[in-house]
């Protein structure tokens, strides 16, 4: 029998007022190679298991080439840490090659390094190539094959780092420098301004979706599920809805084993969890919440819910069911939600949360199939066989 890990009513929840985020991120993205809004997509199937009206669910399995949804704040985040380096706004520019070909020659050689479980490192190995730079990315023991293998393929150097995803940010931190910029999504004393700008990156997807739901004519979702690694995304939750509302339900989602913003909830103060963090859902495998992320995620969030893989596994299983590709990190939120809504003791928490048929409720998917042989083993098949799915409403491309 699967088993929920552990499951918070924030005891630290407060109403929050918060500045609506500003549009000029998305216009930013709009002007990235291959721009498109991803999909947002009724899950009819998987509203009527879950015992609510509907699940919408934000797929973020291909994201500017990318199979996830980390490309939006990598890329904010490091234009405007070049913006910063120059001194100045380089304008004007139509796209990301004409950017780097009439501002920025004089800048190389100059590189951009991260630490990674996978997905950002690759989105910022992305955004570098772009640039014209050299990409450095560090990444944890244990790291699977397929997501080295296509972070290198961004012509990245790729070093593996003894330790968890805390020791190779550490090491992503020593190579700050006059030809290199960190570009991290989670902060430490002094390193603030870019994580804050990662969170800003990931406004888009809030945006996307109000867009649709405005061309589809539906009304706003009651719950919002997002998967937290430092809280990063989250915090990007928080502040977008936190601006409109602080009636909407946000749950956020962990690995049992790498839970650490669920027990910083409990505790009411920044916690870490040891490492090693095994959990399949890699991208969330973080031992210490964001400093930057934790105020608003502290204050902003509802319920937290940790889960063991098999949670994850089954929603892997379930989204392909419906012809959504996700990986093992992209499936945490429905793995989430699906052990707070009908796992053991769901009863309480559905009527804490107003949680009944009529509900809607939006599901982040977070990426898609990173670890090809993972997914092929979970769900039976491979990523391209399973099937088109029906969208709710894609904004129009300006």
């Amino acid at each position: 029998m699967i088993e929920t890990i552990d499951i918070l009513r924030n005891p630290q929840r407060t109403r929050l007022s918060v500045e609506p985020p500003s549009r000029a991120v998305l216009d930013f993205h709009r002007r990235m190679p291959a721009y498109e809004p991803t999909l947002l997509i009724d899950a009819p199937g998987i509203a009527t298991a879950l015992g609510v009206g509907r699940v919408l669910i934000k797929s973020e399995n291909r994201r500017l080439g990318l199979p996830s949804f980390k490309i939006l704040g990598a890329s904010w985040a490091a234009y405007r840490a070049v913006v910063d380096r120059l001194g100045y706004e380089p304008e004007p520019w139509s796209n990301i090659n004409e950017l780097a070909r009439r501002h920025l020659d004089h800048l190389r050689p100059f590189a951009l390094a991260a630490a990674t479980d996978g997905n950002h490192g690759r989105a910022v190995a992305f955004m570098a190539r772009l640039l014209g730079f050299e990409a450095r990315i560090f990444v944890p023991s244990g790291t699977v094959a397929a997501r080295i293998e296509a972070i290198e393929r961004e012509n990245a150097t790729v070093t593996v780092v003894e330790g968890d995803y805390d020791h190779a940010v550490a090491r992503a931190a020593l190579e700050a420098g006059d030809r290199c910029l960190v570009v991290s999504d989670t902060s430490w004393a002094g390193y603030e301004t870019t994580p804050r700008r990662v969170v800003e990156g990931y406004h888009t997807i809030f945006h996307e979706i109000e867009d649709a739901l405005h061309a589809a004519a539906l009304d706003q979702p009651q719950i919002v599920v997002v998967p937290i690694g430092v809280g990063a995304l989250m915090a990007a939750a928080v502040s977008y809805y936190r601006a409109h509302s602080n009636d909407l339900v946000l749950v956020g989602v962990e690995p049992g084993d790498a839970d650490c913003v669920l027990r910083s909830a409990r505790a009411g103060h920044i916690e870490t969890v040891p490492g090693p963090h095994r959990s399949i859902m890699v991208g969330l495998n973080c031992g210490t919440p964001s400093s930057l992320a934790w105020p608003l995620v502290s204050q902003g969030v509802d319920w937290f819910v940790s889960i063991d893989d098999d949670w994850a596994r089954q929603a892997m299983r379930t989204l392909a069911s419906a012809g959504v590709v996700a990986g093992e990190t992209g499936a945490a939120a429905l793995g989430g939600f699906t052990a707070f809504s009908i796992g053991p003791d769901s009863a309480a928490r559905r009527n804490a949360a107003g949680i009944d048929e009529t509900t809607t409720v939006l599901i982040l998917c977070t990426e898609g199939a990173t670890d090809p042989a993972g997914y092929r083993r979970i769900v039976g098949r491979d990523a391209d066989t399973v099937g088109r799915v029906m969208t709710v409403a894609r904004t129009p491309r300006p």
